[in-house]
C-alpha cells in the first residue's frame, strides 16, 4: 500500500493500535468512574458555559465516556448536536433529546454507532456551534490531535475554516493519552483546550 503525499500515516497507524490497546483494556468500572470525572471537568470549562450550541458526539466501547456530559449539558439549555455517519465519511448533524431519542446504527463492519433518530440538519449545521468537541486517541503538547483516521472530523474542522467559524476545539480523552508529540500532516489543525479526568489543559494564545 502506497503512502506517498501522506507521510505522517504510517505512524499514526502504529500509534492508533497502541492507544487503542490501552483503551481495550479498561474496565466497565473504568469507563463509569472516568466518564463522571470527564463531565465534572468539562462543565467547568468557560467555552462550554457560555456555548448556546455544542456539537458533540455519543462515546462508544471504551471510549472516554461522553453520555453524562451530553445530559448535563441539555439540561443546562444547550442546544446539542451529534453526528450522523454518511456514506462518505462526512457527517450530517440532529439534535440530542436525551438518551432515548439515539438510534443505534452498524455502518458496515465496523462499530455501531448512537445516532440521533430524529431531523438531519445537514453538514453545515456543525458551523452554528460556539464548541465542538472532537472524538481522539491523543493531543500532544501543541494541541495536536490524533484521531482514528476516518477523516470525518478532517471534513468538520476544514468546513468550519470555510465558514469563517471559529468555535472552541475541545477534545476529550484520558490522562495518559496527553502526549509529548503526534505525527502531524498539513491539513491537521490544533485544537484549543483537552480535557481528562484529572483535568482541563488549554493551548496556546496562537491556536
Amino acid at each position: 500500500m502506497s503512502h506517498i503525499g501522506r507521510p505522517g500515516e504510517p505512524d499514526k497507524r502504529s500509534l492508533r493500535r497502541e492507544f487503542l490497546a490501552v483503551r481495550n483494556r479498561l474496565t466497565a468500572d473504568d469507563l463509569r468512574e472516568t466518564s463522571a470525572a470527564l463531565a465534572g471537568r468539562a462543565l467547568e470549562l468557560p467555552e462550554l458555559a457560555r456555548a448556546g450550541t455544542v456539537a458533540a458526539y455519543v462515546s462508544v466501547g471504551s471510549e472516554p465516556g461522553t453520555l453524562a456530559l451530553l445530559d448535563a449539558l441539555r439540561a443546562r439549555g444547550v442546544r446539542v448536536l451529534l453526528p450522523a455517519l454518511l456514506p462518505d465519511n462526512d457527517l450530517d448533524w440532529g439534535v440530542y433529546e436525551g438518551e432515548g431519542s439515539l438510534a443505534r446504527v452498524q455502518h458496515g463492519g465496523r462499530m455501531a454507532l448512537f445516532e440521533p433518530a430524529g431531523e438531519r440538519l445537514g453538514p453545515d449545521a456543525v458551523t452554528t456551534a460556539d464548541a465542538v468537541l472532537l472524538p481522539g486517541l491523543a493531543v500532544d503538547a501543541r494541541g495536536m490531535r490524533l484521531g482514528r483516521g476516518g477523516g470525518s472530523y478532517d471534513r468538520v474542522l476544514a468546513r468550519l475554516e470555510r465558514a469563517g467559524a471559529r468555535p472552541a476545539l475541545v477534545v476529550l480523552l484520558y490522562d495518559s493519552e496527553v502526549v509529548e508529540h503526534v505525527p502531524e500532516e498539513p491539513h491537521d489543525r490544533p485544537v484549543h483546550a483537552v480535557v481528562t479526568p484529572s483535568g482541563v489543559r488549554r493551548f496556546g494564545p496562537e491556536t
